[in-house]
């Protein structure tokens, strides 16, 4: 049975609250709807998205598992910024809002200059199905060792036997996937709670037998910021020039497991 199965028309955003800041705005087409990035600026934050969490404490975002997530989605090509579409919990934003730690189970894509290394061996940017709870308190532990554990990290030795268990803490999975580019693809996220599965056009691409718990929000979106978070201890976060790019997203449709 369907939850929520949304084809953009005839009401495109009948189900979602829309957000068109700076160079960001939604356009509908005849085949769906447009998240379009024009002409944002570095001194700017630009971002344009749909989501179904707006003004809800995150204790009452709407998804939990056992559940099926299945999305449409096109590209002009390269992005730059970054962008996505699944579930998170909204934990930080330009936009405004408590800080809080992240959790997220998503298609996500992030340009360089970010670098977001999360997981052994995945490079820190590029389109990625990835997951995180960082509200664990199996990740909470390490936040007491987190100076010491950056700096033993930048021995690659270290690094190497130290940053597999805070992931496993943090319950971080990721994989790269292909770009996504103007031809129609179909992202799926089945996320049960012991367990969660990614596929691309009905391929495999992660599977994890530690995925968040929820509740967690719908979102996708375009933006122009860049991030960087490694292991080692470098941190940065700004805005990138962008011309005009977009994604496209035909449909959304979340359905019980």
């Amino acid at each position: 049975m369907a939850l929520i199965e949304d084809t953009f028309l005839p009401r495109p955003l009948s189900r979602w609250r829309p957000t068109q800041v700076g160079g960001g705005r939604l356009a509908l087409l005849d085949d769906g709807l447009r998240l379009i990035m024009a002409g944002a600026r570095r001194v700017t934050y630009s971002d344009v998205q749909i989501d179904d969490y707006a003004g809800l404490a995150r204790r009452c975002f709407p998804w939990r598992p056992p559940l099926r997530m299945t999305v449409r989605a096109r590209a002009s090509g390269p992005l730059a910024g970054t962008a996505g579409f699944g579930f998170w919990n909204n934990p930080f934003s330009p936009l405004g809002g408590t800080p809080a730690l992240p959790a997220a189970l998503w298609f996500f894509f992030d340009s360089p200059p970010s670098d977001m290394p999360l997981a052994l061996g995945v490079p820190g940017h590029g389109w990625k199905a990835a997951c995180i709870d960082a509200t664990r308190p199996a990740a909470l532990a390490w936040a007491p060792l987190a100076l010491p554990v950056l700096l033993a990290n930048r021995s690659p030795r270290l690094y190497r036997r130290i940053w597999p268990r805070v992931q496993r803490g943090l319950r971080v999975a990721e994989a790269s996937i292909a770009t996504l580019g103007q031809q129609w693809r179909e992202y799926t996220i089945e996320w049960r709670v012991n367990g969660a599965r990614f596929l691309v056009d009905g391929a495999l691409v992660l599977e994890t037998d530690r995925p968040p718990r929820g509740p967690l929000g719908f979102v996708a979106w375009v933006d122009n910021q860049w991030l960087v978070a490694t292991p080692r201890g470098r941190f940065g976060w700004g805005l990138l020039n962008a011309e005009a790019q977009w994604v496209d997203v035909a449909l959304v449709r979340i359905t019980s497991l």
